[in-house]
């Protein structure tokens, strides 16, 4: 029973800030050490509920996803316009994580990493924030193929836990002169592209977990901690746009910095 309240926890809190800018693994990590859970059985778990988010993003955009996709099979300009940024914003991610998985899995047990991030990019944030001007919403298949590229190789940076893939996406967009809304949707949309092959690798990378059956955390805390992830998702998916354009990034780039803070304290007292 422990292990089903935990991954119902765990779920609600991916939901509830794999769309924030504030990083859920940042979160998940953080979560391990202040609650004294064992890193190592909770890994896959942590990465596949993420499904779950991803799944939100599906419901919320399904009319938009269904019309791109078929607009695409019919080579509409617009459709595949669409499936084209989605495509090369994940490239970069998906090259690069490859290429540096091992490294990333170390800076997944460390988390300090994750303090020290969450202070920096709340720092950053606010600068952004201050300075940048974002552009008029046109939609995400209009953002031009350059911008694109450059979001693709932000989002990279997600790969440092505690930055936030969408924070760095959107940050990055609104820096390179895209639109608020388009900005955040484009986000929201990259990361099923992202979340579904960062997924995929970790469970085909260790087949003697989640595939064999033999891990301790399994499916059936996965399933539950999806289903809590996706419901929490798609409360946040539906507000988050709404907030951002009311308030902007101050409140998260503040909250950033005051968990940063803490949790570096915490992580050198302890």
């Amino acid at each position: 029973m422990g292990e089903i309240i935990t991954a119902i926890l765990l779920g609600i809190l991916e939901g509830l800030t794999e769309f924030l800018p504030v990083s859920s693994t940042g979160h998940l990590i953080m979560a391990t050490e202040l609650f004294g859970y064992d890193a190592a059985q909770w890994a896959q778990f942590n990465v596949v509920i993420q499904l779950g988010a991803i799944l939100a993003v599906v419901v919320v955009y399904f009319r938009t996803l269904w019309d791109m996709g078929m607009g695409f099979l019919r080579l509409d300009p617009v459709a595949v316009r669409f499936v084209r940024n989605l495509l090369i914003g994940f490239m970069p991610a998906a090259i690069i994580g490859l290429m540096v998985k091992d490294k990333i899995a170390v800076l997944l047990e460390t988390p300090m990493v994750v303090g020290w991030a969450w202070l920096i990019g709340g720092i950053a944030m606010l600068g952004l924030e201050r300075t940048v001007r974002p552009g008029a919403d046109s939609g995400v298949a209009d953002i031009p193929l350059k911008k694109v590229i450059g979001i693709g190789f932000v989002q990279c940076l997600a790969m440092i836990p505690g930055t936030s893939r969408s924070g760095a996406t959107i940050l990055g967009a609104l820096a390179m002169g895209v639109g608020r809304k388009t900005a955040a949707e484009f986000s929201f949309f990259l990361a099923i592209p992202t979340m579904i092959g960062a997924a995929t690798v970790k469970i085909l990378s260790e087949p003697e977990g989640l595939m064999s059956g033999a891990a301790l955390i399994g499916w059936t805390e996965i399933a539950i901690g999806t289903l809590a992830a996706f419901l929490t998702a798609l409360v946040v998916i539906r507000l988050f746009v709404t907030f951002v354009s009311r308030f902007g990034f101050g409140p998260f780039a503040w909250y950033r910095i005051a968990i940063g803070c803490a949790a570096i304290a915490w992580l050198t007292l302890r």
